[in-house]
């Protein structure tokens, strides 16, 4: 289990995380732990529970001060009544035991895709944001979790499971059209770190498992997320590499007006022997421009009409990733693509963007 936060705080901090730590193991209803003041308290008490979400039953704390004293009385707040956490945790336990059992023989790679598949086809986002969507026992136990509950699930399973993994929180940018607070995971895979974000990835379909935020490097993770206050860099990173039909990469040096036809046809092939399935197309040869998207498009729909098919194409413009679908001609009203403004026609898709934390 990685203690990230734990490592980069001083001294006297370490001494207030390592007391609440101990109490509030220990269902303690009020304990002493070394003074600190309001905002301190608050981040210490915040980042020990990003470094251990397995603590999922206290929520909130009040504390106590007296004048010149070295010391303060923290009082916890805990989600339900003692015996009713004992319970819980007894459950959350063997929930955790039970779902990581299949993947202990994996490698690190395939653990970590074996957590984020599973939050992805297990877990709904709650939109409704229930205090327990909050903590694992959301996802975990309820099946339904927003961004927080969500990345705790994933530091959870990957601890289990021994994978290096931390949780990041980021703040709001308006000026970038980000509105809210938002949690996702940085894993480390042999020597290298990964941005993870499933929250994003289950937000974008309820019947298809999206890899679009798996294992994405800086450049590629900050295009709709912000820097948060604690970030392992990953600069350079090659992102993950598919490997089940149904997803395709497009390489650098990639020449739209080339392969895109080529490309079309071949997704085609992929979905012809998987009927109605949707073929994900993660474009990787630079930046994805209105020009380059006409020519992907042009040679998608060629290639459906071959087939006597029509394509419908959503697409995660931030990240790069198309989304096509083949129908029959008779299901669906055909829209030619072949005009500059028919760009404007494709779905756009919209990730989850988080919430207030």
């Amino acid at each position: 289990m990685e203690q990230y936060y734990y490592n980069h705080m001083d001294k006297q901090r370490q001494a207030a995380y390592h007391g609440i730590l101990q109490g509030i193991t220990s269902l303690a209803d009020e304990f002493q732990i070394p003074a600190l003041d309001g905002e301190d308290l608050y981040n210490v008490f915040f980042q020990l529970r990003l470094d251990h979400p397995e603590i999922f039953w206290v929520t909130g704390y009040k504390y106590r001060y007296y004048k010149d004293s070295p010391n303060i009385i923290f009082i916890p707040e805990y989600l339900f009544d003692k015996g009713k956490i004992k319970e819980h945790q007894k459950a959350m336990k063997s929930r955790v035991e039970k779902l990581v059992r299949p993947a202990q023989s994996l490698s690190e790679w395939e653990k970590e895709k074996y957590v984020h598949d599973f939050i992805c086809q297990n877990v709904h986002y709650d939109k409704l944001k229930k205090a327990y969507s909050h903590e694992i026992i959301g996802p975990l136990g309820h099946g339904v979790g927003v961004c927080e509950g969500i990345a705790k699930s994933v530091k959870v399973l990957c601890d289990a499971l021994g994978v290096w993994c931390i949780i990041v929180i980021s703040e709001a940018n308006p000026e970038k059209k980000i509105k809210y607070r938002h949690a996702w995971n940085i894993v480390k895979i042999g020597k290298t770190y990964y941005h993870l974000d499933a929250t994003f990835d289950l937000s974008l379909s309820k019947t298809l498992t999206r890899h679009d935020y798996f294992n994405l490097s800086d450049d590629a993770i900050f295009r709709d997320h912000e820097p948060g206050p604690v970030m392992v860099m990953a600069p350079g990173v090659t992102p993950w590499m598919p490997t089940s039909v149904g997803e395709s990469f497009v390489p650098m040096g990639f020449s739209p007006t080339k392969d895109s036809k080529q490309k079309g046809k071949k997704g085609l092939c992929v979905l012809s022997s998987k009927k109605k399935k949707p073929f994900l197309f993660h474009w990787r040869g630079g930046y994805l421009t209105r020009e380059i998207l006409k020519e992907l498009l042009i040679g998608i729909e060629e290639a459906a009409k071959e087939k006597g098919k029509q394509a419908k194409v959503s697409l995660n413009w931030m990240q790069a990733v198309l989304c096509v679908e083949f129908e029959d001609m008779d299901m669906v009203v055909a829209v030619p693509m072949q005009n500059s403004d028919d760009v404007d026609n494709v779905e756009i898709e919209q990730a989850n963007e988080g919430e207030l934390l």
